[in-house]
């Protein structure tokens, strides 16, 4: 069983950052960060695993970074110049194991679950 708990979420003007942490127990091999808008599917933002391999989603590569810091047991994610459409709850997910990279951001292979921080950006 792995607990998850995010922090860092809020109410930003466009063009303003925002950190994200996950406080991860025990810490797992994979950790990643998702959102979901009010009417929309969850998708995946960035992914960061064990061995240092990090994935972004490809439209939010510029201006999001994720990091984890094993000795913290924490993953973050650092987002900049925020838009309103980066308004969503924000989940950080876990698994102990997932063999494809390619499947790093994808929702069905994460099987703990955070209960999600607010990001609203107003324009």
């Amino acid at each position: 069983q792995v607990q998850l708990v995010e922090s860092g979420g809020g109410s930003v003007q466009a063009g303003g950052s925002l950190r994200l942490s996950c406080a991860a127990s025990p810490f797992a091999r994979h950790l990643a960060w998702f959102r979901q808008a009010p009417g929309k599917e969850r998708e995946g933002v960035a992914a960061a695993a064990h061995d240092g391999t990090t994935i972004i989603q490809v439209s939010m590569k510029v201006r999001f970074t994720i990091s984890r810091d094993n000795a913290k047991k924490t993953l973050y994610l650092q987002m900049n110049s925020l838009k309103p459409e980066d308004t969503a709850l924000y989940y950080c997910a876990a698994d102990l194991f997932i063999a494809n990279p390619e499947l790093y951001l994808t929702t069905e292979e994460y099987t703990y679950w955070g209960q999600g921080t607010q990001v609203t950006v107003s324009s």
